[in-house]
Order: structure tokens, then C-alpha cells, then sequence
């Protein structure tokens, strides 16, 4: 486990190998070395090393996930990330899912509800029907807002992680852990974003469709997703001749962008494609089209805590055990799961 570890925390960090090698005092080739596992470093070496990347020994130590097998698909704007940080985002899926699946083996696995199959609904090359599609699939009403999208996905056997990794550029992954699906969200942007993100994993996408027009196919059912044609007219009314700011309350209530918004209501026939034009002029001099304020609450997966907690609680593991997994404090374990004690 120490070669994926070192692995891990250095991509974490942002090192490349030659600058890891410099920070502990070895050379380059003995990282990789290292990092492929063709050798292992003696306990000075290895506290060298946990000293550049500011991490403990026992964390190169920690069990990953045995007999756990991961298949990662596509990033989203894939061209946008170095090499270095597309490892990054795969081997921190890996270290976060072997936790995860840790506590999952320890509760029994049908703690975990049954999955929506995957891969499996066409495209018919109607956005508003594929979108409905879609909420038929996951099993929501056909129409209506839909409130913490993340828990509701976790609810119905998706898993959802949110990848520390403070790059623009990176708006999302998808893949399966143990051939349960997987999605994999920015914190860094903003919810309303992070919410329009969730419609490639169910699609069949064609192998000859392009990354560009795949992204904004996908985009276009994750607006209608959230935000169908029959609730764009009871909201909007059948005509307006602008964008307003009374429609920023309609935004709130779906959790979508002002900038989706706009788009949408241009879509469902609502507003005349030139006013809507008029609009991104504004929105793009006020920095919205790559910047809009989120003016809702952030969504969070939480299944992970929930399952470690029950199990602290029910004494499946030490408080301890759930700090190290939840790789956080034994005070805060303590004060999640000690309902009315300090």
C-alpha cells in the first residue's frame, strides 16, 4: 500500500516527482522507484518523505481497498487538465472509495440501496423527451424542482465525491467502484453548476459523437433535467420580451444558474432568442458566463459520515477507527455521534 499512498498524497500536494526527491533528499528515480513499487525505503527515508508532503508515516502505512476494482470514465473538458492532475483526480477516487467501501464491507453491503442501471437510456435527439427520460429513470415526478439533487442520488445507490482539487477547469468524472456508479463533483464551483453536472452517467453516448457536442448535449439535458419545458412555462408565463429580475427567484427555486435560465426560457419558446442574446451581453460584461454568484446553498454528499457514525454507534469500530476513515478528528467523531454529551 505505501507506493499508492506516496503516490496519492504526492499528486495531492501538487510535487512532481523531482521536486518531491529534492524537499526529502533523495533522488528522483528513487520516487519512482518507489511509487511503482520496485522498492521499498527504510524508516528514515520514509519519515524524509512524510516531511516534504507534511503528512504522518502511518499515512503511506494506511489499507487501501483490496479486491476493490474501479473503471473510470471520460473527464468532462478533458483537454483542460494536465496529465499530473487527471492522475491526481483518479488515484484521490481510489483513496476516498477504498474508505468508503471499508465501512461498507464492516455494515454489510446492503446498506448501500440497489443502483439505477447505467449506459442505458438513448438518446433520441430530443432534449426535453431525453430529459424526461432521465427523471423517470432516477424516479422523480416528471415536473417540480429538485431539492438536494446529491442526496437524492445517494438515496437511490449513486456515490457521490466531491474531489478537493481547486482548478477551474475540472467540472467533473464519472465512472463505477465495484460496478456501482460513481460521480465526482468540483467543490470549488458553484452548486447550481455542480447540480447541472449529474446527466452523462445514465446516457448511451454514441462512440462517433465529438467531446464538444457531447458536452453541450449533456448540458442541454441537465438543464431540461432540472428544469422541464412544462415548469418554464407555468413559472415564466407563455411569453416575456426580456429576462427580469423577478425570474432570479424561479432560478433559486430549481437551483439552476440565471445564465441556464435564460437559455432554458429561449428553449421552451418563452423569450425571443434576441432578448435572451441581449442578456449574455449583460451577463458577460458582469462575468457571469464563466463566474455567475451562486445564490443557493451548496449540496454535499454525506452517505459516508452517515455510515460511519452508525457504525461508531452501534460499536462496528472505534471512534478512533471512524476518525482515521473519515480522515478527520476524534473530538468531531465524538461530538457527531454523542447525541447531548460534549
Amino acid at each position: 500500500m505505501f507506493s499508492r499512498n506516496l503516490k496519492y498524497y504526492r499528486l495531492k500536494s501538487g510535487m512532481t516527482k523531482k521536486e518531491l526527491a529534492e524537499k526529502a533528499g533523495i533522488s528522483a528515480m528513487s520516487v519512482t522507484y518507489y511509487e511503482n513499487g520496485d522498492r521499498k525505503p527504510g524508516m528514515e527515508t520514509m519519515k524524509a518523505l512524510a516531511g516534504a508532503l507534511n503528512v504522518r508515516v502511518s499515512d503511506f502505512l494506511a489499507v487501501r481497498g483490496q479486491g476493490i476494482s474501479f473503471s473510470h470514465g471520460e473527464f468532462r473538458k478533458n483537454a483542460s487538465l494536465t496529465n499530473q492532475q487527471q492522475e491526481y483526480v483518479r488515484e484521490s477516487v481510489e483513496e476516498y472509495f477504498s474508505r468508503f467501501m471499508t465501512i461498507v464491507e464492516i455494515l454489510g453491503g446492503n446498506v448501500l440501496p440497489d443502483a439505477p442501471m447505467c449506459h442505458t437510456l438513448p438518446l433520441s435527439g430530443d432534449t426535453e423527451k431525453d430529459a424526461a427520460a432521465l427523471r423517470k429513470h432516477l424516479g422523480f415526478a416528471a415536473e417540480g424542482p429538485i431539492e438536494d439533487l446529491t442526496g437524492k442520488l445517494e438515496n437511490r445507490g449513486v456515490l457521490v465525491y466531491e474531489c478537493d482539487i481547486d482548478n477551474p477547469k475540472f467540472s467533473g468524472m464519472n465512472g463505477f467502484v465495484n460496478d456501482r456508479p460513481y460521480i465526482v463533483l468540483n467543490p470549488h464551483m458553484s452548486a447550481e453548476r455542480n447540480r447541472s453536472t449529474m446527466a452523462h452517467l445514465m446516457f448511451i453516448w454514441p462512440d462517433d459523437m465529438g467531446e464538444k457536442e457531447t458536452e453541450n448535449t449533456a448540458t442541454a439535458i441537465g438543464g431540461a433535467f432540472l428544469f422541464p419545458q412544462t415548469d418554464a412555462r407555468r413559472e415564466l408565463g407563455l411569453y416575456r420580451s426580456a429576462v427580469s429580475g423577478d425570474m432570479i427567484m424561479v432560478a433559486v427555486k430549481y437551483g439552476i444558474s440565471m445564465i441556464m435560465l435564460a437559455k432554458r426560457a429561449e428553449l421552451c419558446g418563452v423569450i425571443p432568442q434576441s432578448r435572451v442574446k441581449d442578456f449574455f451581453i449583460r451577463a458577460s460584461a458582469c462575468g457571469w458566463r464563466t463566474a455567475e454568484p451562486s445564490r443557493i446553498q451548496p449540496e454535499h454528499p454525506s452517505l459516508f459520515q452517515q455510515l460511519v457514525y452508525r457504525a461508531v454507534n452501534e460499536e462496528e469500530i472505534s471512534v478512533q477507527r471512524g476518525a482515521e476513515l473519515l480522515k478527520t478528528t476524534y473530538d468531531h467523531v465524538i461530538a457527531q455521534c454523542r447525541f447531548g454529551e460534549v
